[in-house]
């Protein structure tokens, strides 16, 4: 690796496994001390494959639900480094039912976790950032399920797309102090949580795999690396964009 990210730290949500973990660990190989941050499950591991790395890493255990995550996960980063550079909104929860099934506790639901967590976990993340000088990165990751529309996938469709409009918001927003803010739009990544509706479901497969031009889910290190570009000095003049890991899928219509 190319040492991308060396002196920098970055917090992942969502890290214990997928997309979440292949992005730690592949920050942790381009030199930046982690924060593994979210529910218990599977943090431990992705912090040990992180330290292999020879990196300091670390887990903060929160659930992005609640309205403390945030300041707790960023107290984590503070034990580790005198700053935060880099912060990746990973985590989220699907929605599957059709609009006109969706019900109010639903909806609430996906939304708290799904959109209403970037917001919980970048507002301390921001703070910390307007009081120091170092440029700071935001990836916030949607769906291109927040580009296009899919069956019975609702709630969250409609977070994922809220999730574009505050990425271009907060991108604006927080210029002025050095800190870009991109979002990535994962088409369908065969991880643990696609895994056995892939090998299960003939209908998920033919929608969400003969639909991709490339012909064939994504891997969660291939989204891994496009946060890793977003996150880096590389896109030092990029901010408020769409980056689409779809193979392609948002760029046509279905196919059969």
């Amino acid at each position: 690796m190319t040492g991308r990210l060396s002196g920098k730290t970055a917090i992942v949500t969502g890290a214990g496994s997928g997309i979440g973990r292949a992005t730690a660990i592949r920050f942790a190989q381009e030199g930046a001390s982690v924060v593994a941050a979210g529910l218990p499950e599977g943090l431990d591991e992705t912090v040990e494959f992180c330290r292999e790395a020879g990196v300091r890493a670390v887990a903060a255990v929160a659930d992005v639900s609640q309205a403390t995550s945030g300041e707790a996960i960023l107290e984590a980063a503070l034990g580790i480094s005198s700053c935060a550079n880099v912060l990746v909104n990973n985590v989220g929860i699907a929605g599957t039912t059709a609009a006109y099934d969706t019900t109010d506790e639903e909806f609430d639901r996906v939304f708290d976790v799904n959109l209403k967590s970037v917001l919980r976990v970048s507002r301390p993340f921001l703070q910390l950032c307007r009081s120091q000088s170092a440029p700071a990165s935001i990836v916030n990751i949607s769906s291109v399920q927040g580009i296009l529309g899919f069956p019975n996938n609702a709630s969250y469709a409609a977070t994922k797309a809220g999730m574009i409009g505050l990425t271009r918001q907060m991108a604006n927003d927080c210029a002025r102090f050095n800190v870009r803010v991109n979002v990535v739009a994962p088409g369908i990544i065969d991880t643990p949580r696609t895994e056995e509706r892939l090998r299960d479901s003939p209908a998920f497969r033919k929608l969400s795999v003969q639909s991709t031009p490339l012909g064939r889910p994504g891997r969660a290190d291939e989204v891994a690396a496009a946060c890793l570009f977003l996150a880096s000095d590389d896109a030092s003049f990029i901010t408020g964009q769409i980056l689409a890991v779809d193979g392609g899928a948002s760029a046509t219509v279905f196919r059969s």
